[in-house]
């Protein structure tokens, strides 16, 4: 067992590896690669090469930690010990999204309080200083984390998926999300429309404009995928507009 969980962990290491690489680097290209870019730049400047190194450097590091307990769940999967399943029929049609959202609200909630546990004055220059490394970030620094911010989020879903029941692609769906998301709201551009961003269904999002205010002002702005927590809490800011 712990033989295959180790095997696993390094070829899920390359996965994990090669896929933030390739997103990262073709919204840099797409944004900074070439005039114009898509949509508004946030960043004063475009990032230096230092800075992108320093980011993928974070973001290698953490790779095999997130790895590990993904491994763990997969193994766990293989000999029955999970509550993951392949047949959409088991739970019905119904639970696919219903799952979907709940997985994505429990990781909402976690990551906010994480994240501001992290804020600490007494834990922040060991445990998430590296990430704010970038207060205009690139791409990549979508998951340039510090190796204890990795540890503190990474084992949030392959525990969950050993106490919910929940569709194995709809796990691959979540991450994919995850990754995107991540990637979009660190790109020093803001690809969605100011007045979408500002209003309706979008202002309950966390944007690029959301979470770059976040690098530059690190007392607000704490959320992952939804501002609820950050309204709530009263941590929630946006930029002025220009």
């Amino acid at each position: 067992m712990i033989a295959a969980v180790l095997i696993t962990t390094v070829w899920l290491s390359l996965i994990i590896g090669a896929r933030y690489l390739l997103l990262a680097g073709g919204v840099w290209w797409l944004l900074w690669g070439r005039e114009g870019g898509v949509g508004r730049q946030l960043n004063r400047e475009r990032p230096s090469r230092r800075l992108m190194a320093q980011e993928i450097r974070y973001s290698l590091i953490s790779t095999p930690i997130y790895a590990f307990p993904a491994a763990i769940a997969l193994e766990a999967l293989k000999a029955g010990g999970t509550r993951m399943y392949l047949d959409p029929s088991v739970y019905g049609l119904w639970w696919l999204p219903v799952s979907f959202v709940l997985l994505l609200l429990v990781q909402d909630a976690h990551y906010y309080w994480t994240h501001r546990l992290l804020h600490h004055p007494r834990l922040f220059a060991w445990t998430h200083a590296g990430h704010h490394r970038s207060r205009e970030p690139s791409p990549f620094a979508s998951f340039a984390f510090d190796p204890i911010e990795a540890v503190a989020t990474a084992w949030l879903l392959p525990l969950l998926v050993f106490l919910i029941p929940v569709n194995l692609w709809v796990v691959v769906a979540l991450l994919t999300f995850m990754t995107i998301s991540a990637v979009m709201n660190h790109c020093g551009w803001e690809m969605w429309p100011d007045r979408w961003v500002r209003s309706g269904p979008g202002a309950q999002l966390i944007t690029a404009t959301h979470h770059s205010r976040h690098h530059t002002h690190m007392r607000t702005n704490f959320g992952l995928y939804f501002r609820l927590w950050d309204r709530l809490c009263r941590t929630d800011a946006m930029p002025d507009v220009k």
